[in-house]
């Protein structure tokens, strides 16, 4: 089959990209494949090149990349040929970059080994998996992700801590200033270049506020379609970081990038309908939760335990589980309680959700919708029922969520988890996990520098 022609490809975009192309020529197309840690991989090629190309083509090899870039060795006779995988541009998943000196477009591209079968341990394709788990048995899911985030002072050396950055007036933020309108004003130019920049691309943006970090900000996402708001969560990364080192600033994604403030979290509300007819499972004709609401709650107080490692997947991510600090280390639920680890937001019954809190900002999205969904579905499949709803503050409640990386992948293995996650991702996952551990234990830290070298 011939491939298409420029003209075709560019009548496949979503509209928001061809309405911003208004009528100027593509230079630049970016071919995307989000890896494990979520990270862009790919190539980029002119826009006529892409036009003509029958197939493109990756290496596995890819998946097999730690954070720091190292490979793990999976015993698999064949991995060191680093053998070929197909690249299929999805042209639903496609945005302009406007950051871009040239017309860019980026769009993501869906992976599949050479007879065609989709490849199990790319991170797309395993929320695909979870996805069509749920569509078998007629439902939908629906989710909303928040992003929390820090814009800060560049930190071009390491070893020095990180800063909030210096905002329009001039000086620093030193203080918590949770839902300031002053705080954000503070660093407008950013906001505004983020706005500009997901306008561009299509993206709705539900709310802006100031966080209880200095300089953390969080953006909403209106509710929609797993792979979708997987997508967005996606590009919005790069989105605001590209927004705020066009302002002097870095963007910072880490769970707990500053001693003193808090964590940054990607709650997720979930939601699930029927598919025929969109309507919410989690409630009655009544307007009252139904057994399935209590069951989905009851799957995620049951399995976050077991897929903890990829609501929190790096060493850094369990700095924001500390006792009396803003991320709760329970898995109670309660309505309208930010204390404990499983909220039920206020809602109309018609839009009753559930939000899980434990999920850090560092997580590679499509993984932590995946992981998340994969619970609550367990949770509907196995007819679970949860404890008690927590009445007042559960910051007192007894620990539920390991201490750290190597406990939370020693809960990495339960049956029927891996079964809806698929047993080859999962393998791949532990070794990636296990040896960014090891990695990380080989560094020499300031503290240790500080108590221990010429104390001990």
């Amino acid at each position: 089959m011939a491939p298409p022609s420029t003209t075709e490809f560019i009548d496949r975009l979503p509209a928001a990209f061809r309405g911003w192309l208004s009528g100027r020529r593509i230079e630049e197309v970016e071919c995307i494949v989000p890896d494990i840690a979520g990270i862009s991989r790919g190539k980029a090629m002119p826009a006529a090149k892409f036009s003509r190309e029958d197939r493109m083509f990756l290496p596995t090899s890819i998946f097999h990349q730690t954070i720091s870039g190292d490979y793990v060795d999976m015993h698999d006779v064949m991995q060191w040929t680093e053998s070929d995988m197909v690249l299929k541009p999805d042209f639903a998943a496609a945005t302009a970059a406007p950051w871009a000196d040239d017309v860019t477009l980026q769009i993501i591209h869906n992976v599949e080994d050479l007879s065609g079968k989709p490849v199990p341990v790319s991170p797309r394709n395993v929320l695909k998996r979870v996805v069509q788990l749920y569509a078998a048995e007629g439902w939908a899911p629906v989710v909303a992700p928040e992003m929390e985030f820090y814009l800060i002072k560049p930190n071009l050396n390491p070893n020095e801590p990180i800063e909030p950055p210096v905002g329009r007036t001039g000086r620093q933020m030193v203080s918590r200033q949770a839902y300031s309108m002053s705080a954000v004003d503070e660093y407008g130019k950013v906001i505004d270049d983020i706005y500009e920049f997901s306008e561009a691309q299509g993206f709705e943006i539900d709310t802006i506020i100031q966080e209880g970090g200095a300089g953390q900000v969080e953006i909403n996402l209106l509710h929609g379609d797993p792979l979708k708001l997987a997508d967005q969560v996606f590009f919005f990364k790069r989105t605001i970081r590209e927004a705020a080192l066009r302002n002097n600033c870095f963007a910072t994604f880490m769970a707990k990038p500053m001693q003193h403030e808090p964590g940054s979290a990607m709650h997720i509300h979930h939601s699930v309908v029927e598919a025929k007819t969109g309507r919410n499972i989690f409630t009655d004709e009544s307007g009252g939760p139904t057994a399935y609401f209590n069951s989905f709650i009851a799957g995620l107080q049951r399995h976050i335990p077991d897929v903890v490692c990829m609501l929190a997947p790096y060493v850094n991510s369990y700095r924001r589980f500390v006792p009396g600090g803003a991320a709760p280390i329970n898995l109670e639920w309660g309505p309208d309680n930010r204390t404990t680890g499983i909220r039920v937001p206020i809602s109309h019954p018609e839009s009753r959700r559930v939000e899980n809190r434990v999920v850090g900002m560092d997580t590679n999205p499509y993984l932590a919708l995946a992981a998340s969904l994969a619970c609550g579905y367990l949770g509907m499949k196995g007819d679970l029922k949860p404890r008690e709803a927590v009445a007042g503050e559960a910051y007192k409640q007894p620990r539920a969520l390991p201490r750290d990386l190597l406990a939370a992948l020693d809960l990495f293995k339960d049956r029927s988890v891996t079964a809806v996650l698929g047993e080859e991702f999962c393998a791949l996952y532990r070794t990636i996990k296990r040896d960014e551990v090891e990695t990380f234990l080989r560094v020499i830290s300031p503290w240790e520098r500080d108590h221990l070298l010429l104390n001990v």
